[in-house]
């Protein structure tokens, strides 16, 4: 089974979300019909990015990384080529 690291841009205030899933579709569904708690009050939110990977592990690995200090280069990066 596939899974997918994802980054979410609020269309309300204009910030970021990285987050993991094995189904990005229904995952931003979720997240612009309120179903996450820490997203709900900053939708409507728009997909700028996916990423596929092996396994649930290395999905979480680089989605940490992504949200880490060292990542947030890397996460610019992406962000700048997609949005």
């Amino acid at each position: 089974k596939m899974y997918f690291v994802y980054i979410l841009k609020s269309l309300k205030d204009r910030k970021y979300y990285v987050g993991l899933t094995s189904d990005v579709q229904k995952r931003l569904g979720n997240h612009n019909s309120g179903l996450n708690k820490s997203t709900k009050s900053r939708r409507p939110f728009k997909l700028i990015y996916s990423e596929s990977l092996e396994s649930r592990n290395e999905a979480r690995k680089r989605e940490k990384f992504l949200k880490s200090y060292a990542g947030v280069k890397e996460k610019r990066k992406i962000i700048l080529e997609h949005d």
